[in-house]
């Protein structure tokens, strides 16, 4: 009679999985294809939706593997880096300042709509295949 876990001399099964060997992945990532660069930048352009983190992810992850996912991240980290700042600060002040606080909550809302209707815009152009630059942006990653 077997139980549940054990193999036929009684032995837990978790104790033979300890014995498998993993390979580590080659620190040389292969190469993104044409549509899965298209799609990373894409990505990285609806990510500005919440902010800059999902655009420097893809910055820092796929930036050796594709052009173009090199190229829209960096534009779309540029973009989102400053107003997330500035609508991390005006929810800051919404919290600490009681009379005014209502004003800097309405100011963050208009930011994120902001980065929203901007970053839709540039990933519908980017998932096009064409490259996106936003009317305002300061390029402060080179």
């Amino acid at each position: 009679m077997t139980f549940p876990g054990r193999d036929d001399q009684g032995v837990p099964r978790h104790q033979e999985r300890r014995t498998q060997q993993f390979q580590a992945v080659s620190p040389d990532a292969l190469p993104l294809t044409a549509s899965e660069d298209r799609q990373f930048a894409f990505l990285a352009h609806c990510g500005g939706i919440l902010g800059f983190i999902p655009s420097l992810v893809i910055y820092l992850i796929f930036r050796d593997r594709g052009p173009f996912t090199a190229q829209e991240s960096k534009e779309a980290l540029n973009f989102t880096l400053p107003p997330t700042i500035l609508a991390a600060l005006a929810n800051i002040l919404a919290l600490l300042i009681p009379v005014a606080g209502s004003v800097f909550a309405i100011l963050a809302v208009l930011i994120w709509v902001f980065l929203t209707v901007f970053s839709v815009i540039a990933a519908i152009h980017v998932n096009r295949g064409n490259p996106y630059r936003y009317p305002v942006n300061l390029r402060l990653i080179h």
